[in-house]
């Protein structure tokens, strides 16, 4: 196991590791031991208890977070025609076809997501061992895949995350910056964690949630009450 530093070891002796807390109190605790140099991302993880191997379980999708993540993610966009121009009109930073799929075969990767009308897909599937690996792939499940090109752009230049279950459970998110506003920071768990109950599978048996937890970039994990969070 890697030695810890310092400034980590210092953060961690200030969490309660026996303690589930209250979302506010992990919000302002996850910021005070924040000692990264630059403004950090802060992370929400929750453990459920799926079988993501069953079709059902294997959640997956997107949501708009009210007060988007801090980031301002570069959109590529596969369309043509009016949909391109959509596209250019929506903000998105790249748009092509054809030729772009070449481009991106020959290593270029200077975006954060991609977005494709339905008819691009049969190219852009010639990505998948480019793409697929680093999450990268259009998907209909998160919205990726759409006729609606301005709403995808639009959408995710607002704030839109995507999210997907790991093989044992876990889904990772950001929600924003340690120089949020705690209530923002706030709002945006709340949206993501009433997401995360409202998809629960019907074949979930048992305790859905198992663990959840907030952090920052580099900083300890705090975990959190699972039945406070939205009150």
């Amino acid at each position: 196991m890697a030695k810890k530093g310092k400034k980590f070891t210092a953060a961690l002796e200030k969490v309660d590791r026996t303690k589930r807390y209250a979302a506010k109190e992990a919000i302002a605790l996850i910021k005070e031991i924040s000692f990264e140099k630059f403004d950090a991302t802060v992370e929400f993880a929750i453990r459920l208890n799926v079988d993501p191997r069953k079709a059902d379980q294997n959640l997956r999708g997107a949501v708009v977070l009210p007060h988007g993540t801090g980031k301002t993610k570069r959109v590529l966009v596969f369309a043509k025609g009016d949909k391109a121009k959509e596209a250019e009109e929506a903000g998105a930073d790249y748009i092509g076809d054809e030729e772009m799929v070449e481009k991106i075969l020959g290593g270029w990767l200077d975006f954060d997501t991609v977005v494709a009308t339905p008819d691009m897909m049969a190219q852009v599937g010639k990505l998948g061992r480019t793409l697929g690996p680093k999450g990268l792939m259009p998907n209909p499940k998160t919205g990726t895949v759409t006729m609606d090109v301005k709403k995808a752009v639009e959408e995710i230049k607002a704030g839109k995350v995507e999210y997907r279950v790991d093989k044992i459970g876990n889904i990772h998110v950001s929600l924003g910056k340690v120089s949020f506003d705690d209530q923002k920071i706030l709002e945006n768990l709340r949206v993501f964690y009433d997401l995360m109950l409202k998809i629960k599978p019907a074949t979930s048996k048992g305790v859905y949630v198992k663990n959840a937890s907030l952090a920052t970039t580099m900083g300890p994990g705090v975990k959190l009450d699972p039945d406070a969070i939205l009150k």
